[in-house]
């Protein structure tokens, strides 16, 4: 049967980079027999629409080169379908990628993987009508992603370091309602992180040990800390040595409620709204080219 692949391009100018490795894995489908429609658009609700039009037209997946943005976009296209996400990593941060044990250095393996793989299923994070793949950011490491959307430098993973060290001065302890699978918990904490996968932020690794297959999230509490020691602590994220910390508490649900006023929430480096907001893990929501 002839592969017939949706291929999400990148459409910004002069991106150079993204462009060669567009076109080397283009390339490589159409090689190997598969029938490639290129979607190629700046705005994110003009690839929604013609993701669903390849896929009426009989796409079974939906591939694109990118990061956890890029991801996040076919993702909720494609939720709950039988086609399958196809993901070449070539994004700043890659924290899907990077937890889907998916090739990061090699495009042409990435999407040798998407010809000749099987497609796994995954759970999903759901907020409202929108999905997540990665962690659900709800406290200071919401804040630093605020700051990474108005920051022109560092470019790359250090842009995310970089906010934590411009925001940390400023920041105190939140004052938290969590509704877990019905149980209430009001405490204060320096962040709360819903977790589908391990990773965000280009590598760092709080929800350690978080499994996208066990249909439940990983919920990371920070308890409170001083400035200087959650400084201290920043740096063990990336290998996950925070878990030892005494100011560390996992907790785990299928559904979460988050509360604090005036807190941002973030998933997959978009931004989902503000806080009160109930996230629900989905069994099984996404199809995905990755090892088995």
């Amino acid at each position: 049967m002839t592969r017939r692949i949706a291929y999400v391009a990148n459409a910004q100018a002069g991106a150079r980079r993204s462009r060669h490795v567009d076109d080397t894995v283009i390339s490589r489908f159409v090689r190997a027999g598969a029938e490639v429609e290129v979607i190629e658009t700046s705005s994110a609700h003009l690839a929604a629409e013609r993701i669903r039009r390849a896929i009426a037209g009989g796409a079974d997946t939906v591939a694109t080169a990118g990061g956890d943005g890029s991801a996040h976009l076919v993702t909720q296209v494609i939720a709950g379908t039988d086609v399958a996400l196809g993901l070449i990593p070539a994004g700043t941060g890659n924290d899907a990628a990077r937890a889907l044990g998916l090739p990061r250095d090699s495009p042409l393996a990435a999407a040798d993987l998407i010809l000749n793989g099987t497609p796994r299923s995954i759970d999903l994070g759901k907020v409202g009508a929108s999905w997540f793949l990665t962690i659900m950011a709800a406290g200071f490491d919401a804040i630093a992603n605020d700051r990474v959307g108005r920051m022109s430098f560092p470019r790359g993973p250090s842009v995310y370091t970089a906010a934590v060290l411009r925001e940390l001065p400023r920041f105190d302890p939140i004052s938290y309602v969590l509704d877990l699978d019905g149980e209430q918990r009001e405490l204060d904490a320096m962040l709360v992180a819903v977790g589908n996968m391990e990773f965000y932020g280009g590598g760092l690794q709080m929800c350690a040990g978080a499994d996208p297959t066990d249909g439940l999230f990983d919920i990371v509490i920070i308890h409170p800390t001083t400035r200087l020691e959650l400084l201290r602590i920043f740096p063990k994220v990336r290998g996950g040595g925070h878990v030892t910390h005494p100011s560390f508490e996992r907790v785990r649900a299928r559904s979460v409620t988050v509360a604090a006023a005036g807190m941002p929430a973030y998933a997959d480096g978009e931004r989902l709204g503000q806080l009160p907001l109930t996230a629900t893990c989905v069994s099984g929501a996404l199809r995905v080219y990755a090892p088995q």
